[in-house]
């Protein structure tokens, strides 16, 4: 049964196969025909066999397009030879190799040069590198009917996403613990309280691995054995500094007043939290400036403006907070210094100390530091201090 597919004037000397793979034996089962089949004729045949034993196996459809495509480059003047394999075996082993013989066998047949390989599965996709071991592919047409091509293509995204790792454990895990707490919350609470904790619980999840804290989760503890190990000051500092952010935050609490509405409870935390949170931050980059100079490498720009940019930021927000609360209490001329100020001037002496800190910080910077502005904006833009945390490596492209 094996016909070459030649037209016109085309030499005897076939360069192109198209080939059909069945890894299925959908022909072999359904049509009781032995593969390989090569040649136009024989394929043709092939198509009415199998379509007369089940009208509505896609195989036909894959066949078909096998002979389109064969027609196709044999009118731009190719020489084509269309052929069909098939996997046969009760096992992915056997009919993958059942597959490789009759490959070999169609390409003992005559010397290609190269090959199109049409399928109409995810499954017959498989072949594929099969046969580029063995005969360089220019192209894998898949084949999908129009009547189910949606249907189909949700099938390949799904593989796809199946086999992806990260995806599962990103999406399908939150997924499966919402929808296994879901029935418990149900017995116990409302539906809008239980639906309610799921899309938090879903919407935490998606966050978490979104923003990239899992990464940060995980080398956590490497960091920190390297950064105790190197004996970096800033292990004690950053210490200190949540410790004294504990402390911020509950003194901060304990300022703000359940009563006196959410914006004023807002305004009385933030003025008595916000000292401690920048001698927080104040203390981190004070380690962090010591390791610096401990290296004996240089202080960074970065590092010495950190200090004066967090004690003007928190001078700001404590000098807005303080403005705030002294409306909402109708306090007026507060003591400063043994001079007695307005609200309004209060905030601009706060405002205008702010400014000179930062200004302070970048004068002083650019007086130690042999960095240029452009060379920070370049470190910063393009990651190369290679800060990693604590107990981060640099780059050496971050050192001058």
């Amino acid at each position: 049964m094996v016909a070459f597919f030649t037209r016109g004037d085309i030499p005897p000397h076939v360069t192109t196969l198209v080939l059909c793979v069945d890894r299925s034996n959908d022909v072999g089962r359904k049509a009781g025909v032995d593969t390989p089949v090569v040649g136009w004729e024989a394929v043709r045949s092939l198509v009415t066999d199998l379509g007369l034993a089940d009208p509505e196996d896609a195989g036909v459809n894959s066949m078909l397009e096998s002979l389109r495509v064969a027609r196709d480059l044999s009118d731009e003047g190719e020489d084509v030879s269309v052929a069909v394999v098939s996997g046969a075996g009760d096992s992915a082993v056997r009919a993958d190799r059942a597959l490789a013989r009759q490959l070999d066998d169609v390409l003992a047949t005559d010397e290609f040069d190269s090959a199109v390989v049409v399928i109409d599965s995810s499954a017959d996709e498989r072949a594929v590198p099969m046969v580029e071991s063995r005969l360089p592919v220019d192209a894998v047409d898949r084949v999908v009917v129009r009547q189910a091509r949606d249907l189909e293509s949700t099938y390949y995204l799904l593989k796809q996403f199946m086999a992806d790792e990260e995806l599962r454990e990103t999406v399908l895990v939150p997924i499966g613990i919402g929808l296994l707490i879901l029935p418990a919350l149900l017995v116990y609470f409302s539906p809008a309280i239980a639906v309610a904790a799921v899309a938090t619980l879903l919407g935490a999840a998606l966050l978490y691995y979104g923003l990239g804290i899992d990464e940060a989760v995980e080398s956590a503890p490497e960091r920190a054995r390297e950064a105790l190990y190197s004996g970096q000051v800033s292990v004690v500092t950053y210490v200190a500094a949540l410790g004294l952010s504990v402390v911020g935050v509950f003194l901060g609490a304990l300022a703000a007043s359940p009563t006196a509405g959410e914006f004023v409870a807002t305004m009385q935390f933030t003025y008595a939290a916000v000292p401690w949170l920048a001698l927080a931050a104040l203390t981190a980059s004070f380690g962090r400036l010591l390791d610096e100079l401990i290296r004996d490498e240089g202080v960074r720009t970065p590092y010495l403006n950190l200090p004066f940019g967090v004690l003007a930021v928190g001078l700001l927000l404590r000098g807005f907070a303080g403005y705030f609360l002294e409306r909402e209490a109708n306090w007026d001329n507060l003591a400063v210094l043994g001079y007695r100020l307005a609200p309004t001037e209060r905030l601009a002496l706060f405002i205008v100390g702010g400014i000179a800190l930062a200004l302070v910080g970048v004068r002083i910077a650019a007086s130690v530091s042999h960095e240029t502005l452009d060379e920070v904006i370049d470190e910063t833009g393009s990651g190369s201090t290679g800060d990693g945390g604590v107990g981060g490596n640099r780059g050496d492209g971050g050192r001058r």
